[in-house]
């Protein structure tokens, strides 16, 4: 072979050493991309390193050299710190159940990747990736190649605009044109008219249409034979294969039936086919639209940012009120909300939330730091670069780092389908064919062509994302906000649910605080109110907001540790807050209050006391669930309120107090092993251990950055007595999926029934295909709906 240079970087190809290859396949000595050798003078580039499956379309070659660019490359990246970075890409292609599937496994693809999520209904894949081992230039490649080239405009990408697509309507338009001119130039053979100028003019009839199906056949249907070329070339059998198989099929029968003078042909069919199923891609993009699940939680998202006023003044604000250059405060293990400039001079932020790895990251003052940070130790301060996204947010939540392994029935049934559904399709198309060639040959291609096309996987694999997304959408309209759909199936199963006491069944509103004990200085409340300031424990909350303004001073040194309490050292002295063993005074158990005792330089000064404000419908809301549920209560505090608690709730409700928080923790294990599925509903960040250990993990919001990924779903404190709705809710949305699956189920058996016995013809094959799954997602969006209004 003549020596051959790297398309990327110029160097020689040569052998690849470490792989055994044969002697078609060889390697860039500099940049490792690996090529296959066609022949003398033609070589095709596979974009991976570790020899996966895949062809570089020669039409691309050198189109995204601009990704060599780092500036560019930040611009497209949602999150670049370390050597984990995030971007979500534009995937114009993504049309069914197949697509998700192989967009969601594109790591066992490229070795770097390590997670990709796809939003349908916007066709966009988000990828995490790690930039050490393979490059953003690498990846849209890689997408590329197996038929998902990304759309990337920065011009847009900065506007916000996206440029419309309208290709598909281009291709409808010319597939109709050819089906209606080939229908009309087929009647005098429809209706055998016996007339001298027809029978003189027939082959030139029966040419002209041939001629006429040619834009149909090559331009139309295009899409159809790339993504089956690109699937064949990758391993992956993907739903367009049948597809085009039947279209080329049905092209080569007619073409030799005119050649060789035998009849017109399919051409009617052929045309007519690719226009219904055009239409019907053109008419589930227009539906998915119209029901599209895309979660815009503006109105009722329940996460508070403290924001600094411009006279310096704090105030709570909703997330989405966040505009850019807005002042805002992070305390400690709270959420970094949008992309920023650190104003403080330094922080330590977790990014697990984003990359899973809980390593705190060191920054300074006037550097950026990405949303999705949790912020470690002492408050700080920070100004918004953007409004927040909260897309980008419950992208976060729905991380696979923080997903519960939970076997999802639904998903396993709809992946299965979608993997083996067209080998085993073709198997039997190829069977049906062998078998009517005996019967009759000229009917024999169009049984083949309608098993190819009537049979789709879509409709079953699209049920549960649709079913689940709309209830997704009515409970978050509900004031319920799940990470993501695996919750509902969870909160289907669950036959125990915990509460936690504090912050849970309490209100933080309308609570009296009393101080007990020595009488507290300014200076004192000051060094108190500016420790309080970096706490997020409701009783940290409450007591913030019931003492005096004071002024803000630095603290030099912060440690809030759970289930106990603070410790915050300043110039001016510490502060020690919290239980009373924490600060080494007399026993709690011998007061039967709720308290925050105070320690200041070593001295005890004393302590607050909560009286405690039940939530309204509690005593209602424990007698409904008390009925199907196990229902306990767990609190941190000691036993003063059990009396109250026993006179409130069920008889049956288990009381269990002085629980610290891995005590709760146990608890909830102690359960599982029992065989119980879980639901744990706490306070957020206080809880995390038992929300992350339980199987559904419910934090309660009132006005407190309450976003962790420990938690399945946040609830509005305002919806606390309609649990018991949302439980219920959530079984019947299982029940919908179910019941869809059988429709979907059925469709496939009917439909294939109907094409093997050879009464089905392609033509209607091609409008039932897109019209089933189309009825199936109308079908589950309709009764979740009827379901959300019954109460």
């Amino acid at each position: 072979m003549d020596t051959k240079h790297c398309f990327h970087c110029g160097n020689e190809i040569a052998p690849k050493d470490d792989v055994i290859f044969d002697d078609k396949h060889f390697c860039c000595v500099g940049c490792k991309t690996v090529y296959e050798i066609f022949s003398q003078n033609d070589l095709s580039c596979y974009y991976d390193f570790q020899n996966a499956p895949g062809a570089t379309p020669q039409d691309i070659k050198g189109k995204y050299d601009f990704l060599d660019n780092e500036e560019i490359v930040e611009k497209l990246l949602e999150f670049n710190e370390d050597k984990t970075a995030i971007v979500s890409l534009d995937i114009p292609h993504i049309h069914c159940s197949s697509c998700i599937w192989i967009l969601e496994n594109l790591q066992r693809l490229q070795n770097g990747i390590i997670t990709s999520q796809v939003n349908f209904p916007q066709k966009k894949v988000r990828i995490t990736y790690n930039k050490n081992t393979v490059s953003l230039k690498e990846i849209v490649y890689l997408l590329s190649s197996i038929g998902y080239e990304p759309y990337i405009s920065l011009e847009n990408y900065e506007s916000g605009k996206k440029e419309v697509d309208r290709s598909l309507i281009y291709k409808v338009g010319i597939a109709f044109f050819c089906f209606g001119n080939i229908m009309l130039l087929s009647f005098p053979e429809y209706f055998e008219v016996d007339e001298f100028w027809i029978d003189q003019y027939k082959p030139f009839f029966r040419w002209l249409i041939f001629f006429l199906a040619l834009p149909s056949f090559l331009y139309s249907a295009i899409d159809y034979y790339k993504s089956a070329y690109k699937g064949i070339r990758s391993g992956i059998l993907n739903i367009d294969i049948p597809i085009a198989l039947g279209i080329i099929v049905m092209f080569v029968r007619s073409t030799i039936d005119i050649v060789m003078d035998y009849g017109q042909g399919f051409f009617d069919s052929l045309t007519g086919l690719v226009f219904f199923m055009l239409l019907g891609k053109l008419f589930q993009q227009k539906t998915y639209s119209f029901l599209s699940f895309e979660r815009d939680y503006k109105s009722y998202f329940p996460i508070a940012i403290t924001r600094i006023t411009k006279e310096g003044k704090e105030e709570q604000a909703q997330v989405y009120d966040i505009e850019k250059g807005d002042r805002l405060l992070i305390r400690n293990q709270e959420l970094i909300p949008v992309d920023g400039i650190l104003i403080s001079p330094k922080s330590s932020i977790d990014y697990s939330f984003v990359t899973g790895e809980e390593v705190p990251i060191e920054k300074q003052s006037g550097n950026k730091i990405f949303a999705g940070g949790k912020q470690l130790g002492s408050t700080i301060e920070m100004e918004a670069l953007f409004s927040v996204s909260q897309s980008y947010l419950t992208q976060l939540w729905s991380n696979d780092v923080f997903q519960k392994k939970i076997e999802q029935k639904h998903k396993t049934i709809t992946d299965k389908v979608s993997r083996y559904f067209t080998p085993i399709l073709l198997a039997v198309a190829v069977i049906v064919l062998i078998f009517w060639l005996f019967i009759d040959t000229y009917e024999a291609f169009n049984v083949f062509t309608a098993v190819l096309i009537v049979a789709c996987p879509c409709a079953l694999a699209l049920t549960a994302p649709f079913a689940l997304g709309n209830v997704l959408r009515i409970m978050g309209r509900k004031k319920f906000y799940l990470k993501n759909a695996i919750v509902i199936e969870q909160l289907a199963k669950v036959n125990t649910i915990v509460f936690d006491k504090t912050g849970t069944i309490t209100t933080n509103k309308k609570t009296a605080i009393i101080y007990d004990g020595n009488e507290l200085s300014k200076d004192e409340i000051l060094l108190l109110k500016n420790t309080l300031r970096g706490s997020n424990h409701p009783l940290s909350r409450r007591l913030y907001d019931f003492l005096p303004e004071v002024e803000k001073i630095n603290v030099v040194s912060f440690e809030e540790i759970t289930g106990k309490g603070v410790v915050a050292t300043f110039n001016e002295g510490q502060v020690k807050l919290g239980s009373s063993s924490f600060v080494d005074t007399f026993s709690e158990t011998s007061h039967k209050k709720t308290k925050v005792h105070i320690e200041i330089n070593g001295n005890y000064k004393g302590n607050y006391v909560f009286s405690n404000q039940y939530r309204v419908g509690l005593s209602e809301l424990f007698e409904s669930l008390s009925e199907k549920y196990e229902v306990k209560v767990l609190s941190g505090d000691n036993e003063g309120e059990r009396p109250i608690l026993e006179k409130l709730l069920p008889k049956n409700t288990e009381l269990v107090f002085n629980q610290k928080p891995e005590q709760k923790l146990q608890f909830i294990e102690t359960l599982q092993k029992q065989g119980k599925n879980v639901m744990m509903v706490g306070d957020g960040l206080n809880d995390a251990g038992a929300l992350a250990q339980s199987n559904v993990g419910i934090a309660i919001s009132e006005n407190v950055n309450v976003f962790s990924p420990a938690c399945d779903g946040i609830l509005d404190a305002t919806k606390f007595s309609k649990i018991d709705y949302f439980m219920k809710y959530s079984k019947n949305a299982m029940k919908t999926i179910y019941m869809s699956f059988g429709l979907s189920l059925l469709y496939n058996v009917i439909g294939l029934s109907f094409a093997i016995t050879g009464n089905l013809s392609p033509l209607v094959a091609a409008i039932i295909m897109p019209l089933s799954s189309i009825t199936v997602v109308s079908f589950v969006t309709i009764i979740t709906n009827i379901f959300s209004k019954s109460k």
